[in-house]
């Protein structure tokens, strides 16, 4: 009787983890005040180009906002979109790859939503052309939300019918879905950063040691990140990022027999589930020269969208630096990371003065 007890009490204290991990993971990100949308009054705003397809209403906006945290947008409520990209965490997860359902990790690290309105293409990839594009496809993927179809979608956000009738004088469907998160994503529009007051005329708002970091960002990284528009060139570079002991060649030969490139589903998949995700744009495009390279981040606010490139592999902004160029001195290197923080949104501020003495800690022992 006593093992029978014993073997009674293993057994309900096993349950009751897995009942408590499930319950976790069903924890939502709440909305929020970073969550709301952004001033268009903060220094160092620009409006983002709006499609003709989707303009922006109060309406819409408001719609997009309650869906971007809406846990029905998946199979089984346990993911929203604000999972991987919560704002509390600028509009990332801080994972290195992203968790979906059941716990399942795909192959990328989450971008963020911040300013993504100007992204002349979606993900690591390029492989959406547009928010809304991107908007369909975790919905559908069965890592990350797991809707078997946009009909499913639909029924899901059965409640919300009368909100899509008001936003867009129609009867739900899959597109307006998406129209309605990109309108939301739309307004994270983030700048308002010291840098920002900087280039407005307050030259005293930069440390000595930051200003050194502007003068050696314009000679040695301002090519591929130009301040002029949202620190991106929007190209793609292979930085020659290891990739596991895998070969390009052989993941390319591969990629270019199985991967439909023309269905952005398959592609999807392709890149989240499977190894042929590190040839990056070459799976969009099959040409060559893509072998490997992954979109050139915006650096705004990178103290709260860590950690860092395509595959999160990074985890400081020194050892991203160091990695691309190794030449640099130690106080190049100081001098750099100062002037990135000064790219962080002064919403973020806080959050952004723990993190760069977390990772200085971390890159310095």
């Amino acid at each position: 009787m006593a093992t029978s007890r014993t073997s009674i009490r293993r057994s309900n204290s096993l349950l009751g983890v897995i009942a408590l991990t499930a319950i976790a993971h069903a924890e939502l990100p709440k909305e929020g005040p970073l969550g709301k949308p952004a001033s268009t009054s903060q220094a160092g705003f620009v409006p983002a180009a709006i499609p003709e397809d989707n303009p922006q209403t109060a309406a819409k906006i408001s719609l997009g906002e309650k869906l971007f945290f809406e846990g029905r947008l998946s199979v089984d409520g346990s993911v929203s979109c604000a999972t991987c990209h919560d704002p509390d965490k600028g509009f990332t997860d801080q994972r290195t790859t992203s968790e979906g359902l059941r716990g399942q990790h795909g192959t990328r690290n989450a971008p963020t939503i911040l300013n993504a309105a100007f992204n002349e293409l979606q993900f690591w990839d390029g492989r959406a052309h547009t928010l809304e594009d991107q908007a369909k496809l975790p919905l559908l993927d069965p890592i990350e939300m797991g809707q078997k179809s946009g009909a499913d979608v639909v029924s899901a956000l059965a409640s919300y019918a009368d909100e899509f009738q008001r936003a867009f004088g129609r009867a739900m469907n899959f597109d307006d879905v998406a129209r309605a998160l990109a309108a939301y994503e739309r307004t994270q529009i983030a700048t308002a950063s010291r840098f920002d007051a900087f280039i407005a005329g307050k030259a005293n708002v930069l440390t000595t040691a930051e200003k050194r970091g502007w003068q050696l960002f314009q000679a040695q990284c301002a090519t591929c990140h130009p301040a002029s528009s949202m620190f991106t060139d929007h190209a793609f570079h292979a930085l020659g990022l290891p990739i596991k002991g895998l070969s390009f060649a052989d993941l390319a030969e591969k990629g270019q027999k199985l991967v439909n490139s023309g269905d952005p589903t398959a592609l999807d998949r392709a890149a989240l589930e499977t190894d042929m995700g590190e040839l990056g744009r070459f799976l969009v495009t099959k040409q060559h020269a893509d072998i490997g390279a992954f979109k050139t981040p915006t650096l705004r606010n990178l103290l709260v969208t860590q950690p860092y490139f395509h595959d999160g592999s990074q985890r400081t902004l020194w050892g991203v630096i160091a990695q691309i160029n190794p030449k640099l001195s130690g106080s190049e290197l100081d001098d750099l990371v100062a002037f990135l923080a000064t790219l962080t949104s002064d919403r973020y501020e806080a959050a952004g003065k723990q993190e760069l003495a977390r990772q200085r800690a971390l890159y310095k022992r």
